[in-house]
């Protein structure tokens, strides 16, 4: 026997965003079902024959979506709410993407944060009706692999305990009735793949790597009894990722033939679980071991000696190398990289190096490391050269961080006595109105600011234009009615990479994209070396659109945390030092704002949530440094400057308590796709700043009614002070059209007008 290696997905992007592109022409008409279908399978047939010549023995397959796989689990058991009018048999396409994107007559289903990474995922919706298996997806993509390409393929599946935890529309003491819909459809699909043949089958449930209790741990070991039972010659690998498990004795005892951890993310508490308790004899150990979700390229010769180190617990041969979760967290290949440092660029590896890497571990354990001898030695010294740079080992950078105080993170005054003298400033009406930042990046937006970087316009060409926008963005929410306004973001491509250009420390890449949410792609930057500001970012065109309206214009920033969170960040210090780095540079952007008659300022930390580690017993470590982070940023304003935030897609429950300990002026939420459900948190925790509670869907393209919008403005105000409640959309309005966007905003203010008149009437009564 001989070590295996393997797969758990591989991104399903393209290298040239193929998948986008089709979805985006689908969905404006430009093609048709037809088209979309086979554009679709030569994707993921071309994805899975790189995979095949890269040597990889275990491939996983089923892992490609066409928008996300939590959405894909749900309709094939025909877990579609009843909005969307569905009568069962196969599920259409256009429910499919209803499901995901709303369309005129209903809603999107909600979309969350995927654990603690930056992909969204589409929240299924039990309604305690009928399930029944709508499609066998594992089943098709195992024969299309086989019949097409002679592939022995690993179906993946999202296992039931993951997808029960991470859907809604059941109490706690429904768990059981739930389990009993979805566990005879599991069954079915394993019967269907043991009598197809099929000789493994991967099985997520990276939920297992979260606090769970003795009594959801109960769950899992009852749940996969009666799996094997179904299809007991159908060999099981059991898929964690993101962190080491909880329950490790538990789970090792599972009837499962083989476990996938996470030695990257979880590294010494499974490496110390597996020496001091040891690891079943009958099971495989599928060793995660190069990093799936960061762009660093691995020390082959430590990755080897781990995997040394587990073998004197598991002998090789009943080790799989694989990534320490899917590759589509990665962008897809480093030769699309031309502009790129050579010291840079020898350091990364994107999904396709991350085939080679674990094909290399498993060759050196097969006893072939003299063929690859020459590979080890190269990572060897392409890491070193990179901890060598010295962009790395700045010591202005180094002992600002050191000269950090308690005071550089609190406000001159407590919030009660700010809100008097900001109200005094700004005259704000009840429920003022305004937006989250952006405004439509149109098509000639985009080409323009193509035309500029390539040096086809000059600067002042760029800048005449971007002040187009921004001035005939002014009158249209002057036309409006809005009462806070925002210069639109023009000359931004991503809230992230525009300020990483200007900060020290950053390097880009050509087209090192990755999902986000449905067909909405980011290239995040990469932090290689210490963070420090350079000059003003924000403050021209900030002070340009104030200079156009008596209207206050807020400033616009991108929060420490969410620009840690949603770049490739390196990997040889702490987050936390990461993070004050960007916080200390970002305080300085703000100062030039404030001394610049910008007295609005907002902050916007929309990751904060998603860093959130998936142990409840860290949260409290990492909340504490990223509160800080972000008061460092913007402490040191004036009482009379109000600063905002914004956050949105995430479960706030939990720690509500730091979210007002960011001392923010005003923070801004999403409720809508979770229909007003948030608000309830505010039942339990008194909340005394201002709040606008996102009133709609902006990842939706359907224009939402005034009485819509005045509904959940309502739920708010059932728990919330009319004087700290403000009127917004969810998110910032960069990829919605014109005419959606004008519209929506129209009934927005109509809304909050609406609500304001009917708060005058009853104060005057009382």
């Amino acid at each position: 026997m001989t070590t295996i290696s393997s797969m758990l997905g591989y991104p399903y992007i393209g290298e040239n965003r193929e998948w986008k592109r089709s979805l985006e022409a689908f969905w404006s008409g430009n093609i048709g079902e037809e088209q979309l279908v086979d554009d679709m399978q030569k994707l993921r047939l071309v994805h899975l024959q790189k995979q095949q010549a890269a040597g990889i023995d275990k491939i996983a397959v089923g892992d490609f979506t066409f928008y996300d796989r939590m959405l894909d689990t749900a309709v094939m058991f025909g877990m579609i709410p009843e909005r969307y009018d569905w009568q069962g048999g196969n599920v259409p396409l256009s429910t499919y993407f209803s499901m995901a994107r709303g369309n005129d007559d209903v809603v999107a289903c909600e979309m969350t944060k995927w654990f603690d990474t930056n992909y969204h995922y589409i929240v299924p919706e039990f309604e305690n009706r009928k399930l029944s298996l709508t499609e066998n997806k594992p089943l098709n993509a195992y024969r299309e692999a086989k019949e097409l390409l002679g592939i022995e393929g690993k179906p993946v599946l999202i296992g039931p305990y993951t997808f029960l935890k991470l859907s809604k529309g059941y109490s706690n003491n429904e768990t059981p009735a739930f389990l009993l819909h979805l566990l005879p459809l599991y069954e079915e699909i394993l019967k269907e793949l043991s009598a197809e043949g099929v000789q493994w089958i991967q099985i997520d449930e990276p939920i297992l790597s979260t606090s769970l209790n003795q009594d959801e741990m109960k769950t899992v070991q009852e749940i996969y009894k009666q799996l094997k039972t179904a299809a007991p010659e159908l060999k099981f690998m059991l898929q964690t990722y993101f962190d080491s498990i909880e329950w490790y004795k538990e789970t090792v005892e599972l009837p499962v033939d083989g476990i996938g951890f996470d030695f990257v993310h979880g590294l010494q508490k499974n490496v110390s679980n597996i020496k001091t308790l040891g690891f079943p004899a009958d099971k495989v150990l599928g060793v995660g071991i190069i990093d799936g979700r960061n762009i660093w390229r691995a020390n082959l010769r430590e990755k080897i000696d781990l995997v040394h180190t587990l073998s004197s617990v598991v002998p090789s041969e009943r080790m799989w190398i694989q990534p320490s979760c899917s590759l589509q967290h990665v962008p897809v290949t480093t030769r699309s990289e031309q502009a790129l440092e050579a010291t840079i660029k020898n350091a990364l590896s994107f999904a396709d190096e991350k085939l080679h890497e674990i094909r290399s571990i498993t060759a050196s354990l097969n006893g072939d490391e003299e063929a690859i001898l020459a590979e080890i030695e190269d990572s060897v010294a392409a890491c070193q050269r990179l901890s060598e740079l010295p962009e790395r080992n700045r010591e202005d950078v180094k002992t600002a961080i050191h000269n950090i105080s308690t005071k550089d993170s609190e406000r001159n005054l407590p919030f009660t006595k700010r809100k008097e003298a900001q109200q005094s400033a700004f005259s704000l009406p009840l429920l003022p109105t305004t937006t989250i930042g952006s405004f439509p990046q149109t098509p000639e937006i985009r080409r323009t600011r193509t035309k500029w970087r390539k040096g086809e316009i000059t600067n002042e060409q760029y800048e005449a234009f971007i002040k187009e926008n921004i001035q005939s963005w002014i009158d249209i929410q002057e036309e409006i009615g809005l009462d806070v306004f925002v210069h639109g973001e023009f000359e931004r491509t991503d809230m992230v990479e525009y300020f990483g250009e200007k900060l020290d420390g950053f390097t880009f890449t050509e087209k090192a994209w990755v999902v986000s949410y449905g067909s909405r792609c980011v290239k995040p930057p990469v932090i290689y070396g210490d963070v420090a500001f350079n000059q003003p970012m924000t403050v021209k065109e900030s002070v340009y659109a104030q200079s156009l309206t008596d209207k206050p214009v807020k400033g616009m920033l991108t929060g420490p945390v969410t620009i840690l969170n949603w770049s490739f960040v390196r990997n040889d210090i702490s987050l936390e030092e990461v993070a004050n780095q960007l916080a200390l540079a970002l305080r300085n952007e703000v100062a030039a704002l404030e001394s610049a008659g910008i007295h609005m300022i907002q902050v916007d930390e929309p990751a904060l949530r998603e860093g959130l580690p998936l142990k409840k017993e860290r949260w409290n470590d990492y909340l504490d440094w990223a509160v800080n982070a972000f008061r460092i940023t913007t402490a040191a304003v004036k009482e009379t400057t109000q600063i905002h935030t914004h956050m949105c897609y995430c479960d706030f429950n939990d720690f509500i308590d730091s979210i007002s300990a960011l001392d923010a002026d005003v923070i801004s939420i999403e409720t809508s796709r979770s229909h007003g459900e948030l608000v309830h948190a505010f039942n339990e925790f008194h909340y005394d700043k201002g709040i606008g509670l996102g009133v709609y869907d902006i990842h939706s393209p359907r224009v939402p009614t005034t009485d819509e919008m005045a509904s959940i403005i309502d739920k708010g105000l059932e728990v919330l002070s009319p004087d700290q409640f403000w009127v917004n959309p969810d998110c910032g309005l960069k990829t919605r059209n014109h005419e959606e966007t004008i519209a929506s905003l129209h009934n927005m203010v109509s809304a909050a007008v609406q609500k304001r008149e009917q708060l005058q009437v009853l104060q005057a009564d009382h």
